[in-house]
Formats: C-alpha cells, sequence, structure tokens
C-alpha cells in the first residue's frame, strides 16, 4: 500500500482514506475507514474518464449490481455516490487469498474441499441469477477465500440477464478459458454463461490446469469453442459432475441450483477455509487488515508504529490480501520501521526459516534427524509441497512431514526399486511390484488414479500430463493422469532397474541420460525422439535444463539446445584427467566441477565468475543449491567424507562436515523449502541454509 498523495481526496462521503492500495486503468481503490473504525475499500474512477459516459455508466453499473444482489457470497457494497464530480463505490474489506493464488500455493483442492467450494459458488451464482444478473467474469482470481467461505467479486460487466451485449464480435470482456462460446463470439449470454465459468474454476481447483490451454489468447478461445476441455485430472466421482458445466451449448449445462445439490459435501465435513494451512493463512490475512485499518488517517495524529511511507506495494509477496468488489485484489506488506514490527503471513508455510549467519568452524546442527531405516543402496529423496517421499531399506516409500521429518504414512506395496517421480507440487506417479502404476497425493498418499496394466519397471519423471516410465519389455511409455497409455516408443538410452537412466522434464521434453552415458530428447506429446548424442561418460551423469538449454557433464561441459536438433551452443573441455561433473544450474549461473575446482559460469556470457577448490568432490551427482548456499559431497573413496557447504553468494567455502563411518557411502541429497535434505549410510538430516 502507498501513502496518499498530492491529488488524492482525504475523505469520501464518511470514509477517512488511510492509503492507496492499487491503481489501474480505470481508478484507484483506496484503504478507508468509516467513523466506527470499520475497513472499507473505496473506488473511484480516474477523473480524466469521469466525464466519458460509457465508462461511467459500467462504473455506476457496476455499484448498482452488486447492491442487487442478496447473498453471503459476494462482496458486500457499503455505498456509492459521486463526489466532486468523480464516482466512488465503498466495497466490504476482504481479506483472504484469491482461489488462483490458494491453488498456486497450497495446490488443488482434494474431492472434499472442491465440493464445498463448488457448493457455496453455485448458490451464489442462484443468487445473483435471482437478482436478474449474470456476472460474465467468474474465475479464480474473482473468487477470495474468506473465513466465512468463498465470494464472488468484481461485477465490472455484470449485466441483467435480458440485456444486449454493447460490444462487437471480439470485443467483448471476456477472460480467456473461462467465458463461454457464446460470449467469445459476441453473442447474448444469460445464467448458463456463468454456469460455464464455474466448470471452468472448478476444473483449475481440482486439477491445478486450466481446462482450455493454448499458446496465445486467440488459440485459447479457440479451444472453448471449437475444442474439447482437457479434464483428465479430475476426481471420477466429479468428473460427470462438473463436465456437464462446458457444453458447447447453453441449454446443455446445469442450473446453479443443480450443481449446488450434487455437490453438496458430506454432512459435518469441515470446510477447507476452517482448518489446516489455508485456515492459517486467512487468519494472518485477517490480523494484518485489523492493524492496517488502525492506522492513523492522513491527517490524524501519528502513533508510535510503522512509518506511513513504508507502506509499500509488494505483489506476489505474501503480505495480507484485500479483494474489494470493484474487482481489485491489493498486495502488500509491511517492513520494519522504528516505531514496530509486523509479522505479515509466510509465503510458504513449509519453508524454513533461514540461517542468518554461519561459522565456518563447525557445520550448524540439523533441522531435524538423523531418520535411519532408509534405501541407501537405490536412494530416493523426492520432495513435494509438505512431504519428502523416501525409499525405505524394507522395499516401501514413505512420506515424511517435511518440516519435523516424522513419517506421515508408508505404502507397502510401492516398490522402491521402481523410484518416484513427482507430476507437481503435490503429487507423484509410483509404480508396484507387478508394475501398475499410481497416481497419489503426497500428504496422505491419497491415490488420484492408477494405471494397473502398465507395467512399469522404472518410473523414470512426471508431469502434470502424467508419468513416464520405462516397461518391463524394455520401451519408454506415457501414462495419463486417466490411468490410460498415451504412447510407448523404443527406448532411446540404457536403462535398467539396478542402473536407470536419469530423466526430467521441461518446455513439452523429456530429457533421458542413459546409463550407457548417452543423452536423448523426446517429445511429451507422441515419444517422438527429437535429438540424441554419442556416449558423454559412463554412467548416468543428470544434466541441468532451463533457458532452452540442456548443459550436460561428461567428457566436456556442453549447452545443447533443447528443441530443434539440439545444437551445441558452446562447449568446454575438461581439464586434467576427470571429466565434467553433472552441472547444477540456479538462473543464470552453472555450477560444476571439474579437476580439483568448482566453477560458477554465466550461461550468457560463458565468463567464469568464480572458482573454488573442489579436491575429491564426487562428479557423478550435481551440487546442491537453496538459498544462498550450495552443497557437494567427496566421493566414497575419501576417507573421511565430506559434505562440503559454499556461500555462493562470497564465493568461498562456508564449512565442512565430515564423516567417518566403518560403512563406506555416496552423499544423496535433494532441497526443497529451505531445507537441504542429506541421505548418507540409511541415515536422513534436514540441514539449514543461509
Amino acid at each position: 500500500m502507498k501513502p496518499l498523495g498530492t491529488g488524492d481526496p482525504l475523505r469520501l462521503g464518511p470514509y477517512r482514506l488511510i492509503g492507496v492500495l492499487g491503481a489501474g486503468g480505470m481508478g484507484k481503490v483506496y484503504l478507508g475507514r468509516d467513523s466506527a473504525g470499520h475497513p472499507a475499500a473505496i473506488k473511484v474512477l480516474r477523473p480524466e474518464l469521469a466525464h466519458q459516459s460509457n465508462l461511467a455508466q459500467r462504473f455506476v453499473r457496476e455499484a448498482h449490481a452488486a447492491q442487487a444482489v442478496q447473498s453471503p457470497g459476494v462482496a458486500r457494497v457499503l455505498g456509492a455516490e459521486t463526489e466532486s464530480g468523480r464516482p466512488w463505490i465503498a466495497c466490504e474489506f476482504l481479506a483472504g487469498p484469491t482461489l488462483a493464488e490458494a491453488v498456486e500455493r497450497y495446490g488443488p483442492l482434494d474431492g472434499t474441499a472442491l465440493r464445498a467450494v463448488g457448493a457455496a459458488l453455485a448458490n451464489t451464482l442462484t443468487d445473483i441469477h435471482a437478482a436478474g444478473l449474470v456476472h460474465r467474469d467468474v474465475k479464480p482470481p474473482n473468487i477470495v477465500l474468506t473465513a466465512t467461505g468463498p465470494r464472488i467479486i468484481d461485477f465490472g460487466i455484470a449485466r441483467p440477464e435480458h440485456g444486449l451485449t454493447l460490444t462487437s464480435t471480439g470485443e467483448a470482456p471476456v477472460t480467456p478459458g473461462y467465458g463461454p462460446p457464446e460470449q467469445v463470439l459476441g453473442q447474448r449470454v444469460g445464467p448458463p454463461a456463468d454456469v460455464f465459468a464455474l466448470g471452468a474454476v472448478l476444473t483449475l481447483a481440482a486439477t491445478g490446469q486450466t481446462a482450455y490451454q493454448g499458446s496465445h489468447v486467440a488459440a485459447v478461445q479457440y479451444e472453448v469453442v471449437h475444442g474439447e476441455p482437457r479434464l483428465e485430472g479430475l476426481p471420477p466421482d466429479l468428473y460427470p459432475l462438473i463436465a456437464p458445466c462446458l457444453a458447447k451449448d447453453p441449454a446443455y449445462r446445469p442450473t446453479p441450483p443443480q450443481i449446488a445439490a450434487a455437490l453438496a459435501p458430506p454432512p459435518g465435513a469441515a470446510a477447507v477455509w476452517q482448518h489446516g494451512p489455508l485456515a492459517e493463512d486467512i487468519g494472518g490475512r485477517e490480523q494484518e487488515a485489523t492493524r492496517l485499518a488502525a492506522l492513523p488517517a492522513a491527517g490524524d495524529t501519528q502513533v508510535p508504529g510503522p512509518s506511513r511511507r513504508r507502506l509499500l506495494v509488494a505483489l506476489g509477496t505474501g503480505g495480507a490480501v484485500v479483494a474489494a468488489s470493484a474487482g481489485t485484489a491489493a498486495w502488500w506488506w509491511l517492513g520494519k520501521d522504528d516505531g514496530g514490527t509486523t509479522a505479515a503471513p509466510k509465503r510458504d508455510p513449509w519453508a524454513a526459516q533461514p540461517l542468518k549467519s554461519y561459522s565456518s568452524d563447525n557445520a550448524p546442527a540439523a533441522l531435524w534427524g538423523p531418520v535411519g531405516g532408509l534405501n541407501s543402496d537405490m536412494p530416493m529423496l523426492l520432495p513435494l509441497r509438505e512431504t519428502l517421499v523416501v525409499a525405505m531399506a524394507d522395499g516401501s516409500i514413505a512420506g515424511l512431514d517435511i518440516r519435523t521429518g516424522r513419517e506421515k504414512w508408508r505404502q507397502k506395496d510401492a516398490a522402491a526399486a521402481s523410484s518416484a517421480a513427482a507430476l507437481d507440487e503435490n503429487t507423484f506417479a509410483a509404480a508396484d511390484a507387478d508394475g501398475a502404476v499410481y497416481g497419489l497425493r503426497g500428504r496422505d498418499r491419497r491415490e488420484q488414479w492408477s494405471a494397473p496394466d502398465a507395467r512399469a519397471a522404472v518410473v523414470l519423471a512426471g508431469d502434470k500430463q502424467g508419468a513416464y516410465v520405462t516397461t518391463k519389455d524394455g520401451e519408454l511409455r506415457a501414462i495419463g493422469t486417466n490411468g490410460k497409455e498415451r504412447w510407448t516408443v523404443p527406448l532411446p538410452v540404457k536403462s535398467t532397474v539396478s542402473k536407470p537412466a536419469w530423466a526430467t522434464t521441461a518446455d513439452g521434453m523429456l530429457v533421458l541420460s542413459g546409463s550407457d552415458g548417452k543423452l536423448a530428447v523426446v517429445d511429451t506429446r507422441d515419444g517422438r525422439k527429437v535429438w540424441d548424442t554419442p556416449k558423454r561418460s559412463s554412467y548416468a551423469l543428470p544434466c541441468a535444463v532451463g533457458g532452452g538449454f540442456v548443459y550436460a557433464g561428461g567428457d566436456g561441459l556442453t549447452a545443447y539446445a533443447l528443441k530443434g536438433d539440439g545444437k551445441v551452443e558452446w562447449n568446454e573441455d575438461p581439464k586434467g584427467e576427470y571429466i565434467w561433473s553433472a552441472p547444477a544450474l540456479d538462473g543464470d549461473l552453472l555450477y560444476a566441477v571439474n579437476d580439483t575446482n568448482l566453477t560458477v559460469r554465466n550461461t550468457g556470457t560463458r565468463e567464469i565468475e568464480w572458482t573454488q577448490d573442489a579436491t575429491s568432490v564426487a562428479l557423478k551427482y550435481p551440487p546442491v543449491i537453496q538459498g544462498n548456499s550450495l552443497w557437494a559431497g567427496t566421493s566414497s573413496s575419501v576417507d573421511p567424507d565430506a559434505m562440503k557447504v559454499y556461500d555462493i553468494a562470497k564465493g568461498r567455502l562456508a564449512w565442512e562436515d565430515r564423516r567417518t563411518s566403518r560403512e563406506r557411502d555416496d552423499w544423496t541429497m535433494t532441497a526443497a523449502n529451505n531445507r537441504v535434505f542429506v541421505l548418507y549410510t540409511g541415515s536422513l538430516t534436514a540441514n539449514p541454509v543461509f
């Protein structure tokens, strides 16, 4: 939030203004409070637009439309007037994340939560339509999750259901992927238009993906009019309830009351906005909103506390969110000032607090662990949003709480030897000994889908489209999130259960590094091999992928174009008798070890930023980067083993963690949420970063 500036009013109607929440093409939104101290968000049309009758009419229409709806599911309009020739609208102050933000931060909703949100939104649409209106812009950013449930905001383009569209074809204000075909085509729309949008909203909430996709707006709109929605990830029991909402013909869509009845959650089920991380998020934002409303208004006597000048706009930083029915989501955080502090909610509730300082003489204590009993012969560390999926020594896989290391669940029928792969931040794919593949939710291993006939040997990688596996017949197979085979092709690199290929997905491509030392890139749409390389090393050396390039170690440090023919952008030959290690990429900096040196190179200029001694660091595993720290383990042939931690901001060794053990083992590492997870001789620790 910004302080009031020259030209900003000090008062609008009964509201004293405190600051500017945001500004857009049509106007500004202010934070204000009435004489009783109640907060409000006040939207004011820009003075240079007030004389344009069409915009002023739309502004006034927004207020009248929202005031006409009597529903607990919308943000209430508290007042609307014209002052000094400028119309303004005062709206209820809603503290909470939008549905779009909640899905991005906490992942797709489970079945019960989806039913609760869907039923509540359907009831609100019933109320909106009962007022004789069609909202026409129902979408995740226009739905705010509050402590009392979801609220629909922004009536800026709402119209009476009997009214004609005021725009011609192609000019209607339609959000791509959410407006129905008739709205895209500029035709008259009625209540079924909002039902279509609700179906698209629930698809995103359930799967994390939009129902209609394309490389640009026109492509998305074409899919809405002519294509079929992508509903593969919908829960089977909800598919027949959501799919009809997306019918091309408005006559075939269900009504909101029918949707509300069909989606009604089980009796006694706790609402998603009343428990868990989302409820904590909402509670933190409510506290922040209350504190903001208590700030002195311009001209008031100042009291000790944060300076008004320290109210900074911080889009996306995870501070308090206030959404007004005027269609504005204002995000801000308050910095520390001499007069006090504020504790804005964390952007990620699963993240650990970084170290403020460290000593080069001693490694800091682990955040948790050691946790024993893990598989060190075929190790697996797979971090999801709140869970670390690991392979256990008994051949099963388990889910550990990422914050404490406590075992949350164990999947005994899953084959640890078959590995697992993340599909997104919340779900992963695993296989059992019979080759069946399952899509499981990380926090509780709830099955999302299954492919009993996949005949999987090893799960190599995954993305939102599904899993990529090697089969028991030695082929490469793609399994969709509907449990069906998408394609099967010959395996382009060598991979076995004991020595599987390394793989990752990026930008529609599957990158493979085989145990024969060869690389290959496959198109994830159809399995077509895009390009491959001759042997680069004697084992499957992981690559770094980013910015449209594949960076590979081995007999050279090489940058390949990810797409096209895999053109070599540049190559650096190794020095000495050793190959280049598996590299790690952080932004535009590439980290790799050759001979006895850790080298940091700018991928754009190819200039070396800094080097540090990396004697005895293992070459077959990439360094792990988290925060300002880089972690690299020494080879198992070195005694004692050591974990070397580098300060990448200062370009120097931060500390070493030495281990002496009768057993010789490699270090297995991964990182997430300001933690580095280290597995050594079957024991796992979570370590802090700086």
